[in-house]
């Protein structure tokens, strides 16, 4: 590791200046007078939290016990105190979700329930299409929300073709209480963070609130020199007084990534794991983005027993990447032929949601009506260029090569890029929740018309190649039977819908050698899955434990590797058994921990071939372990720590390759002290401590041709002083 004496230097220090800063507080603090209030407020606010309620789609905001389905919401403070750089570093939290990356793109894939989530379908404060389409900076998020399972009725099918396993939704910050917070950061090697958040309540009766955010993050990360910077600034104007309530959120970022390290290529051996922080990219290679996003949202209550609410968001996004791939051609030796690529993209995206939701009792029976519409926009303009040469490098001892010569296989304007697709999806929707028993007992059934509008245009003179009109129906079932507090158990009937996929251009042939796709920028019909799960909730009061069991049936598609078309021509169920844990079992200890089976099968399959294997990039097994200490003798200092175990998992569709099972382990201290009357809270962890080399994970949706490998990241050292007025 060529920045290793750097890193611990610099951790060192920080450590030594913590822990003398640490030492002098109590001293500080006893000059203001024995009020610990001060201490004990800034303590609860910065712990970490997972709680099991939610944004349930066009349900709304329910507690856990009241949803016939499996939602975790991570909040804020685990965002400050992890210091993570993307949403995937959130998620890493999560018992029943793991992360990949995209073919190509430094954009993140989350495996939930065995099946992708794209970063192109995280909704946005319950809207899709508005998240940024790579990455988005966790600085501007209050919480993230994950629901387990098929979700097409609650939030619609998702525009880019993803989340049959899962979907997650991200909400951004509102002024809650008056703060003024600046933190200052560090993450090895040399990464430097600022940021300010303000937030204020504020009219008569604190009807008016404005949160304002900004941060900025340069630097080296700690894989070897590679760079991330951001630059974010987010604000949120709201209204809560009387029946209105509204909300106005606008967000900008602009992030880039250089010599980034992406996925690896592999031919029949799995190569050995290079070191943590072996970067086998470019120096050229680059990944630069720009996105202007943001809602409006208006409820108003037109008695206590009806709510009639709207919702629309956009979001403009730019996008200039230039990536570096290789392919490893001898597993032993580490020798690997690399490409490059060039690919421009904007994305203008519009969405809304519309509808009423109406509360009745009679009879001994409650009724809960949900009825509405929504609509999102997709206008996709991008070009490529990718290298007509190859260049030779290794992974264990990268070779630096000069950036591709331009004109290689070029499609579309580089400089100016046109539409290459343009998707609607709309959606009308209606639901009623029957409550029986005091509401002990909660039927949900509804149901959602959907119609997917796709066309394709071709990279040779933008004229349209092809494209569909389809509509689906998609029910729901639901029941929830509480027969006694604290006890909740759950089953539903689900469906999930995505719009078909588009057929990739060009695919690598195992070797670096990219070849065209016989119906390349086609688009497929859409796919339609079935979930069946049953469940169970128990809360202890300030503790809580769940078990979910599931089974997913969904087509499969991929290029034929004979005839290189790409369609649906599989099949693909995963049955699992999801167990989680979280709260705080005793007073000062905190835990957000759980267990993940997953069986997923290959059930139809092209010829017969590999029929009843598993499926490619779904551990059989993913365990968690998130731990927080108050120590009761020094209640201002707490202990962290984080084990994350993923197991075993199939690397090709035929089962001769699998990845090895790995452990990661993340340690931690957080310490809070008060100066005068502010608080000042000083965090450092250290993630990945035994700075552990391995493969994380073999996802990949086109592994027909040999799959891509993503290597877990090297041993990560971060700091941060938190002041709060």
């Amino acid at each position: 590791m060529k920045v290793t004496k750097f890193n611990a230097r610099i951790a060192l220090g920080l450590s030594a200046a913590a822990a003398t800063l640490a030492a002098t507080m109590p001293a500080i603090a006893q000059e203001g007078g024995d009020s610990d209030d001060i201490i004990v407020t800034a303590q609860r606010n910065n712990q970490t939290k997972v709680t099991g309620g939610g944004n349930v789609g066009v349900f709304g905001t329910k507690a856990a016990e009241d949803i016939p389905f499996n939602i975790r919401s991570y909040n804020e403070a685990l965002i400050l105190n992890q210091q993570p750089d993307s949403l995937g570093e959130v998620l890493e939290n999560d018992p029943t979700v793991r992360t990949a990356l995209g073919f190509g793109i430094a954009g993140e894939v989350f495996v939930i329930r065995g099946f992708d989530l794209a970063s192109d379908d995280v909704g946005f404060d319950g809207l899709y299409g508005i998240t940024p389409r790579q990455i988005v900076a966790p600085e501007l998020v209050s919480s993230v929300q994950v629901i387990n399972g098929a979700s097409a009725f609650l939030n619609g099918a998702a525009p880019g073709g993803s989340g049959i396993g899962g979907s997650v939704n991200i909400l951004p910050k509102k002024a809650e209480r008056d703060m003024v917070r600046a933190t200052l950061g560090y993450t090895s090697a040399s990464h430097i963070s600022g940021a300010v958040d303000v937030a204020r309540r504020f009219g008569a009766n604190d009807e008016w609130g404005l949160r304002i955010n900004g941060s900025a993050r340069r630097g080296d990360i700690a894989i070897d020199d590679e760079f991330h910077s951001s630059y974010v600034l987010g604000a949120t104007l709201d209204y809560n007084n009387g029946p209105l309530r509204t909300a106005l959120n606008l967000n900008y970022q602009r992030l880039n990534q250089k010599f980034w390290r992406g996925q690896v290529g592999i031919g029949a051996v799995i190569p050995a794991v290079p070191d943590a922080d072996t970067n086998y990219s470019q120096p050229w290679s680059q990944i630069l983005t720009k996105d202007f996003f943001g809602t409006f949202s208006i409820e108003y209550d037109v008695s206590d027993a009806a709510m009639l609410y709207a919702k629309v968001g956009a979001r403009d996004g730019r996008e200039d990447q230039t990536t570096a791939s290789i392919t490893v051609l001898d597993a032993v030796t580490g020798a690997a032929s690399g490409s490059g690529s060039y690919v421009p993209r904007e994305d203008n995206n519009e969405s809304a949601t519309a509808g009423i939701r109406i509360k009745l009792n009679g009879g001994g029976i409650s009724h809960e009506i949900n009825a509405g519409a929504a609509v999102s926009w997709q206008l996709n303009r991008n070009a490529y260029d990718f290298s007509a040469t190859s260049y030779a490098t290794n992974l264990y001892d990268p070779v630096i090569a000069p950036a591709p010569t331009p004109g290689g296989f070029v499609g579309g304007d580089l400089d100016n890029v046109f539409p290459i697709s343009r998707n609607r999806v709309s959606s009308v929707f209606a639901s009623n929740t029957l409550g029986l028993w005091n509401d002990r007992i909660l039927i949900t059934g509804g149901l959602r018309l959907q119609e997917i509008k796709t066309t394709a245009y071709s990279y040779f003179g933008g004229a349209r190649t092809g494209g569909y009109k389809e509509s689906a129906a998609t029910p729901v079932l639901g029941l929830v039977v509480k027969p006694t507090n604290g006890l909740s158990l759950y089953a539903n009937r689900i469906e999930g819908l995505v719009a078909g996929s588009t057929a990739p251009v060009v695919i690598d042939d195992g070797s670096g050698n990219d070849i065209p796709v016989i119906n390349g920028g086609a688009v497929l019909p859409p796919v339609k899955s079935t979930q069946y799960e049953v469940g169970g909730k128990l809360n202890f009061g300030a503790f809580n434990a769940g078990v979910a069991l599931f089974r997913i049936d969904k087509p499969n598609s991929f290029v034929d590797p004979v005839t290189l078309v790409y369609g649906n021509y599989g099949v693909q169920r995963n049955k699992g058994i999801e167990i989680t844990l979280d709260g705080e079992p005793v007073q000062g200890l905190r835990i957000i921990s759980g267990l993940t089976f997953n069986d997923a099968t290959l059930r139809r399959t092209e010829g017969g071939i590999n029929e009843g294997n598993d499926a490619i990039g779904v551990p059989e097994i993913l365990a968690n372990a998130n731990v927080e200490w108050d120590l009761p003798f020094l209640p201002a200092l707490t202990l962290v720590g984080r084990v994350v175990h993923t197991g075993k998992q199939a690397v090709d569709q035929a089962n001769t390759l699998e990845l090895d099972s790995w452990t990661r382990f993340d340690l931690g201290a957080r310490y809070v002290a008060r100066v005068g009357d502010t608080p000042l809270t000083l965090r450092f962890n250290v993630d990945n401590v035994a700075d552990k080399a391995y493969w994380a994970t073999a996802y990949n949706a086109f592994s027909a041709f040999g799959s891509r490998l993503v290597q877990g990241g090297p041993r990560t050292f971060k700091a941060s002083a938190s002041v709060e007025f």
